[in-house]
């Protein structure tokens, strides 16, 4: 019997069908408000941004009351004397969410609204309110003309090695915006370009292909029903995922709300700058992704190739180039933020999906890492080394991100 790929439809399900959203505070309520607004847009790795956006300005309303921290991009002209922190968290989020997803106003408007009466009344409130959204609009303008949405046009190569769009929809380039989007804490998008994929007639290429070929194929026999399991379980949509992910670490280790503030942000920086590289990568060079490859092996040069004209991957290849992976850059960004934060690398991490229904939890931040490797293979989507220098690159992006951003008030 043939297997068939799991509906892209039940992928966006997830926001009838997920698990109960964990309660806590202002930012993790927002965070889960956020990441809903996000993927109902089908955002995509661009919802990372947009997520980013919205932490950045949480954060910054908040550490000017609190003042223990950096601040990451703006300060509000003053900070009035018991402002509260909650309400300026939720002000800050809402006024950026509502500008950049006016048509989702309604819903946005309507979980400002429940926010805010959870907040008795007060002028603690009435400055908390006024912080929050002065902070959101000074941000908002610093990232004018940053680049986000821009209309950038890609166009495929057309010789062996190269992108092009791939079955079963032939979809055009995905997200090409984020390759020459303005970063929030790199100094440009390429500052953490990976170096050259293998040469298609290279030792490393050939292992490559032969091991995504028979791993990650549709019916493979040599992958294990957990390996299939592994493989379909991140796709679901990375942001909603990811963000689940956040507030259970935040659930088991409570922090205040402004720590709160400071290791989301953190998190999103990273995470946002991590798809801008690893994007940025992916049309720099514009490598073919697997079932491009394996289809069209005769034309690589390669004898230690074989083509298989009818290959299938397990799940349909998203629509922009194989090097380097987009979600092993930004799982490996997070993993480093939280290791980073935490200041070890022995972090619980529990991840739902959706699309398989099953629960995968982490002691390690190298656990997460490798599975994440291991899971793009299996799902044959990605080559491996494709996937590995993802995780070198989003490594990079989150020790850059902790070191630089962020830090306690000297």
């Amino acid at each position: 019997m043939q297997l068939k790929r799991p509906s892209v439809l039940l992928t966006m399900l997830f926001l009838i069908s997920a698990a109960p959203v964990v309660r806590g505070d202002a930012v993790t309520d927002w965070n889960s408000f956020g990441v809903t607004t996000v993927v109902t847009a089908a955002r995509g790795p661009g919802g990372y941004v947009d997520l980013a956006y919205m932490h950045i300005a949480m954060y910054d309303a908040v550490n000017a009351i609190d003042g223990r921290y950096t601040v990451f991009a703006v300060t509000p002209h003053s900070v009035p004397a018991g402002a509260s922190q909650d309400a300026a968290t939720v002000a800050a989020a809402y006024t950026v969410l509502r500008t950049l997803f006016p048509e989702q106003a309604a819903v946005l408007d309507a979980h400002y609204m429940n926010s805010l009466e959870a907040i008795p009344t007060s002028q603690s409130k009435t400055d908390g309110i006024a912080m929050g959204t002065e902070v959101a609009n000074l941000f908002l303008a610093s990232r004018a003309g940053d680049g986000r949405n821009a209309p950038i046009t890609y166009t495929p190569g057309n010789l062996p090695g190269d992108w092009i769009p791939t079955p079963p929809a032939f979809l055009p380039p995905l997200v090409v915006y984020l390759s020459q989007m303005r970063p929030f804490a790199m100094s440009s998008a390429s500052q953490f370009r990976a170096d050259p994929p293998p040469a298609l007639t290279s030792d490393q290429y050939t292992e490559d292909f032969n091991e995504v070929k028979s791993i990650g194929e549709l019916n493979s026999t040599t992958r294990t029903p957990e390996q299939r399991t592994i493989g379909l379980f991140y796709s679901d949509p990375g942001p909603a995922q990811t963000g689940r992910a956040f507030r259970q670490v935040a659930q088991d280790n409570p922090m205040s709300l402004a720590d709160n503030a400071r290791l989301f942000a953190q998190l999103y920086v990273a995470l946002a700058d991590a798809a801008i590289a690893s994007v940025e990568t992916k049309y720099f060079y514009g490598r073919w992704r697997p079932i491009t490859a394996i289809r069209a092996a005769d034309t690589d040069g390669n004898p230690a190739t074989t083509p298989d004209p009818n290959w299938n991957s397990l799940f349909a290849t998203p629509n922009f180039p194989d090097y380097v992976s987009t979600h092993c850059a930004t799982w490996a960004s997070f993993s480093e933020t939280l290791r980073q934060f935490f200041g070890t690398k022995k972090i619980n991490l529990t991840m739902t999906s959706v699309v398989t229904g099953t629960t995968r939890t982490f002691t390690s931040t190298d656990d997460i890492n490798k599975e994440i490797i291991d899971a793009r293979v299996f799902a044959g989507i990605h080559t491996r080394t494709a996937d590995v220098e993802g995780v070198v690159m989003g490594k990079k992006v989150g020790r850059y991100v902790a070191r630089n951003f962020f830090r306690p008030v000297e």
